[in-house]
């Protein structure tokens, strides 16, 4: 086994794949590649329809890349796929160079962000987990255990023994901690509940400006950049809407095929998306690829419990696209659910944030419309609704019928001014929403 270099920014990148190769997957490992510092010596594509258990990818294959990598110089190598143990091993062995898969490098780049205590702790326990898969035979140190000839006779554990032990000794340390801090983020966020404010959470691909839309709107500080995972750690704050206030939580990104360790070892940070009445789902406006992103991300919150939760889907970065205009395409015309309503805005330029505000305040029932309501006998049903809904504040009665006193968010009065006999409510409503 040769030895591992401390070095290894020079990286080769092989891309396998199977069929036809959509060019947005290798701009993004592309992506993961430079996020993590990496400089790119050259990128190979591996067709696989039936992937080499031992290598991954085909021998001739592997020849070729040994030669690119000692014609580019490059001192790592970057798979976009998850690599058995065996597999690392041996194309490490094979290549003489650092190999590094998917989950490999997205931890790495985890480990570059994280910023507050209990997110260091986060990416530590998913690291470890993903390295005790990885300790047989995989460094020269971790000699096996020998005997049965005067001098030749090893210690009572290996040192592969005692890595393992001391790994999983960690483990378990780390898993004490983050419980601790688990117990801690708990206890804050039964706080929120006491208060009945509305929990909205910020989901969706990493890179689409979800920590710079944050900022816009509570007026934090929190950390944004242009590059994949800039942030990692959950941040909540408490935003004023047209009606009431709510508790703002940004998330980290989500990214395709994400490490199902790291789904594990960032529990807390999304259970913010789990634990939220409303998703805001950010999307790159400029994005080619944006209804694929926009699928990736569902899977993701599917897979975590939140798949069911209701969404606005705020597209961002509207500055990236010529003639692209503030405005709000309503749930009528749209071919999916009502999850699918969207609001497209410029969090960067502080462009489209009135309405966005504006549309998530009805949405989560904040505005309201009050006044006199006149129904006749004939209403009747809809006067039981409206009790149903406890939005009365005074009822008379005399021979024409009801006259009421009502409060009723303007989500609620628009189904009911849908609805058959719905003509009272409809002269309520404004003939646009209030701006903010």
């Amino acid at each position: 086994m040769f030895d591992r270099s401390k070095r290894g920014e020079h990286a080769l990148l092989i891309q396998p794949h199977a069929g036809r190769l959509e060019d947005d997957v290798l701009e993004e490992f592309t992506d993961l590649a430079r996020s993590a510092g990496a400089s790119i010596a050259a990128t190979l594509t591996a067709r696989i329809d039936r992937p080499n258990p031992s290598i991954l990818i085909g021998s001739g294959k592997l020849d070729e890349v040994k030669a690119a990598a000692d014609a580019t110089g490059a001192d790592l190598i970057l798979v976009n796929h998850a690599l058995s143990p065996g597999q690392e091993r041996n194309l490490e062995r094979f290549l003489e160079r650092r190999v590094i898969d998917r989950t490999g490098l997205i931890l790495d780049i985890f480990a570059q962000r994280a910023r507050s205590h209990e997110g260091k702790l986060q990416v530590e326990l998913a690291q470890l987990r993903h390295m005790s898969t990885r300790l047989i035979r995989g460094w020269t140190h971790l000699e096996r255990q020998r005997g049965g000839s005067i001098g030749l006779r090893g210690p009572g554990e290996t040192q592969l023994e005692t890595d393992r032990r001391l790994l999983q000794k960690r483990v378990e340390q780390l898993q004490k901690k983050l419980e601790k801090v688990e117990v801690q983020r708990t206890q804050m966020r039964r706080a929120r509940l006491r208060s009945e404010l509305p929990r909205v959470a910020l989901v969706g691909y990493t890179n689409a400006g979800k920590s710079t839309l944050f900022n816009a709107l509570t007026g934090a500080e929190a950390y944004a950049a242009d590059q994949l995972f800039a942030t990692l750690d959950p941040t909540v704050r408490r935003i004023a809407l047209p009606g009431g206030s709510v508790v703002l939580a940004d998330t980290v990104g989500f990214v395709r095929d994400l490490p199902h360790d790291l789904v594990a070892a960032f529990r807390s940070t999304l259970s913010e998306a789990r634990e939220a009445d409303f998703l805001l789902h950010l999307v790159d406006a400029a994005d080619p690829h944006r209804e694929e992103r926009i699928a990736q991300v569902d899977e993701v919150l599917t897979a975590i419990g939140a798949g069911d939760l209701p969404q606005l889907l705020v597209f961002n970065k509207i500055d990236r696209i010529d003639g692209a205009e503030v405005r709000h395409d309503g749930q009528d015309g749209i071919p999916d659910n009502a999850r699918r309503e969207r609001v497209w805005i410029s969090a960067r330029d502080n462009v489209g944030l009135p309405l966005l505000q504006s549309v998530l305040g009805k949405r989560l029932g904040l505005q309201h419309v009050s006044g006199e309501l006149r129904l006749p006998p004939s209403a009747g049903r809809l006067r039981s609704r409206l009790h149903q809904l406890e939005v009365v504040r005074s009822e008379a009665t005399d021979e024409d019928g009801w006259l009421l006193q009502v409060e009723i968010p303007i989500a609620e009065a628009e189904k009911l001014a849908a609805g058959e006999g719905g003509e009272p409510i409809r002269a309520m409503l404004p003939e646009k929403l209030p701006e903010w």
